[in-house]
């Protein structure tokens, strides 16, 4: 199983960045997602399911996405969600804003992948600890630079 828990500040108003956090917005910040749709319950209520497809390379993926926890305060967001990619990897992801002021937000991704059968337990065996740290990084500067936007 992989872990991680990344923080950064981000100068933007914790409302702004929430933005990038809707359904309407997720492929300003995850570009691989080609479509997402919400086929159960609505966007902000746990147990919500939406279906996505995620393209790597010539192959598009298509699997649900389940919200875990949400939670949309004044001075705190959260969003978890959890998904089965490509029968091999369990994934389960969490995005936290705190308000620290008004012009700046503490941002929280934390998650873990986990093999979900043994191909995909295989793999995560074989992957490296820096190449997922530097796809951690990589959304972690595309969220600032999404922010940057708003």
């Amino acid at each position: 199983m992989i872990q991680w828990k990344e923080e950064r500040v981000i100068p933007v108003h914790i409302e702004k960045l929430w933005e990038l956090f809707l359904d309407k917005n997720i492929t300003k910040t995850m570009p691989k997602v080609e479509e997402h749709i919400l086929i159960e319950k609505t966007e902000g209520e746990v147990g919500a399911k939406h279906q996505q497809k995620y393209r790597e390379g010539k192959r598009v993926e298509t699997y649900i996405v389940e919200t875990l926890a949400y939670e949309d305060r004044n001075d705190k967001k959260l969003k978890q969600i959890s998904f089965v990619l490509g029968k091999a990897f369990e994934i389960n992801l969490t995005f936290e804003l705190h308000k620290i002021d008004e012009t700046h937000t503490k941002f929280i991704y934390s998650g873990y992948n986990k093999g979900a059968n043994f191909v995909g337990r295989a793999m995560l065996k074989l992957g490296s600890e820096k190449a997922n740290q530097k796809v951690v990084q990589e959304y972690m500067d595309k969220v600032e630079t999404e922010a940057m936007k708003l």
